[in-house]
């Protein structure tokens, strides 16, 4: 399947702990259909203390799924992604304006 979601993207979250909060797509793993989000599902690991880093408690952003994140319009409104032919080109829109997303 194409890719709806890609790295890049600005995103809001539709289910989960950070149900609301907004932030950009900075991986996607489309085989485990998931996705990192920069602010969003935030984890504290504790990492060992290295020559080059410091150790302790570090938050880290986890994988969320797919399904639970929506991309955000030119309103700023959560919407679904569709695909079309422009001319000889399969482009992304947005469904709730009918925008073309990636040029």
């Amino acid at each position: 399947m194409a890719a709806k979601l890609r790295k890049g993207d600005e995103v809001i979250v539709l289910a989960g702990k950070d149900k609301g909060k907004k932030g950009t797509i900075s991986s996607v793993d489309p085989k485990a259909g998931k996705a990192v989000v920069d602010g969003v599902n935030i984890a504290i690991r504790a990492t060992r203390q290295t020559q080059t880093s410091q150790g302790g408690r570090i938050p880290k952003a986890m994988p969320i799924d797919l399904s639970n994140l929506a991309l955000l319009d030119k309103d700023g409104k959560a919407t679904r992604v569709g695909f079309r032919m422009e001319g000889d080109k399969k482009v992304r829109y947005a469904k709730t304006t009918g925008d073309v997303i990636d040029a």
